[in-house]
Formats: C-alpha cells, sequence, structure tokens
C-alpha cells in the first residue's frame, strides 16, 4: 500500500503549507492541479528544514539538522522515507528532475543559519540568498516547466531574481525578529540598529530590481502557472510598497503585513489582469 504511504505524505505537505503561510497557500491555489502538489511538496521540505534553524531553540538544533539532512539523503537515494514530508519531496525531486545542486545549496544556506550571525560582505550576502531563496526558486521552476529545459534555462535568471526578492523582502519584513531574537543580520554594511532612510531605500531599490526581472520570467510561464506565481509576486510587491511608505525607525519595531481584506482584493484584481491578458 505505498500508494496510500505517498498519499498521506502529500497531504501533510499540503497541511504544512496551509498552516505555516496563509499567502503562499492561496497563491498556490492559483496554480494548475496538475502542478499544485509538487509546490506543496517543496514548501514543506523547506519549511521544515528552516524551522529547525529558527524556532527549535529548546532542542539540539544542530542533531536535528543532522539528522533531518541524513534523512534526506536516504529519501533521494532510496525513493521512500518514513518522514512524509521527506517521502512526498521525493517524489517531486525525481519526478521534475530536481538537480541536486539546488538541494544541497538550499541545505549549506540553512545549516550556516546555525552558526553564522552576520553577513558583513556582499559576496557572503548573495551565496546565502542564493542557497535560500534562489534554488528555490529553481526547484519550483522545474515543475512548472514539466522536462522543458529549454524553456528552463530562459526562464532560470528570472526565477532565481523573484527568489531573491521574496527573500529579501521578508528580511526587511522581519529585521526585529532576525536582530533581537536570532541575533542575525544578513543586510551587509547596515547598522540594523540604527537603520537610515537611505539603508532601507537602497535596500528597497535593489529589491524592486529583482522584481522586474522576476516578472519578466512571470509573463514566460506556462498557463498552468503564470496566475497562482503572479499572484504570490503581487502579495510581496504590496509588502515591499507598505515596508517603502514605513519609516525606517518603525520597521525595525513593527512587523510589516497585508491585511486580509487586501489580500482579496489583490487576487480579484490580479485575475481581472490575468483575464484580461494584461500579465
Amino acid at each position: 500500500m505505498k500508494a496510500l504511504f505517498d498519499s498521506v505524505s502529500y497531504n501533510c505537505s499540503k497541511v504544512v503549507t496551509k498552516s505555516y503561510s496563509t499567502s503562499f497557500s492561496l497563491a498556490t491555489k492559483m496554480l494548475a492541479n496538475s502542478i499544485r502538489q509538487d509546490i506543496y511538496n517543496i514548501y514543506g521540505f523547506v519549511r521544515f528544514a528552516d524551522e529547525i534553524v529558527d524556532t527549535f531553540h529548546d532542542y539540539n538544533k544542530k542533531e536535528l539538522f543532522k539528522r533531518f539532512e541524513v534523512d534526506l539523503e536516504f529519501a533521494l537515494r532510496d525513493k521512500i522515507s518514513l518522514n512524509p514530508i521527506l517521502n512526498a519531496f521525493q517524489h517531486t525531486y525525481h519526478k521534475c528532475n530536481i538537480d541536486k545542486h539546488m538541494v544541497d545549496a538550499f541545505m549549506k544556506s540553512m545549516r550556516l543559519d546555525l552558526s553564522k550571525s552576520k553577513y558583513e560582505t556582499e559576496q557572503e550576502y548573495k551565496d546565502y540568498i542564493y542557497g535560500s531563496a534562489d534554488v528555490v526558486g529553481l526547484m519550483c521552476l522545474k515543475v512548472f516547466v514539466k522536462g522543458d529545459e529549454t524553456l528552463f534555462e530562459d526562464l532560470k535568471e528570472s526565477a532565481m531574481s523573484l527568489g531573491s526578492a521574496f527573500q529579501k523582502v521578508n528580511f526587511l519584513r522581519d529585521l526585529k525578529a532576525d536582530h533581537d531574537l536570532l541575533d542575525r543580520t544578513y543586510f551587509p554594511n547596515t547598522d540594523l540598529s540604527n537603520l537610515t532612510e537611505e539603508d532601507k531605500l537602497f535596500i528597497v531599490n535593489d529589491i524592486e530590481n529583482d522584481f522586474n526581472k522576476g516578472l519578466v520570467g512571470i509573463k514566460k510561464l506556462p498557463i498552468e502557472a503564470k496566475f497562482g506565481v503572479f499572484m504570490a509576486y503581487r502579495y510581496y510587491n504590496q509588502l515591499l510598497k507598505k515596508l517603502k511608505k514605513t519609516p525606517a525607525l518603525d520597521i525595525k519595531n513593527t512587523r510589516i503585513r497585508v491585511p486580509n481584506y487586501k489580500k482579496a482584493e489583490l487576487l480579484t484584481r490580479s485575475y481581472v489582469k490575468y483575464q484580461l491578458n494584461l500579465l
């Protein structure tokens, strides 16, 4: 009854997505049914790895991460895992021909969060974002293109830029938690204890540049993926707009959110643009 176990595993990944991120879950619902589960499977994997390094403070996080890492390797090799999240992910990994270096790069960045608290150079910052976000965008792109390697290569840079934009928005929004609770500083050459408007606008402009590159790729995505990814883009872009309007000192002390009514409005407007072929 492996099929039943697989079904339970897929449901676990779906539950993880819905439980941890209502916004990402909403965007995923806008994807075609043929690709939706694979995105749930990727999200479940990256979310569990991130949870280990970010929230399990009362446990030996290094030991937990090492165990998760070993279980991941066995799952990818044997095409099965008794960890349902890893069992679901290995299915998508093999089905969509996800490159192993993407998984390795992601795990490398997550492992850094166990010991590294400051990213002082631009290269360190870029390397971390590549592993923590860009390759996740590439994994999702592997799902979207359904084996079309020519299309994958054409959209690769845009997918990485969009992944970078999402991650950087999260960094800017979560400054207080990262700095005060986790003692982490991701933005190089920035004094987060005294964030200036100039610092904030430099970061915002960098993210806007990533979003512009990402939007170019969204317009070229297969029809099954285009609206869901555009919805995620609209949500994160709205977050960025709110952050841009928020005074720098307030960003440090407040977690900016998009209220539910605004999410509904974004969904409606995005759908109209999609239907009118305005993407």
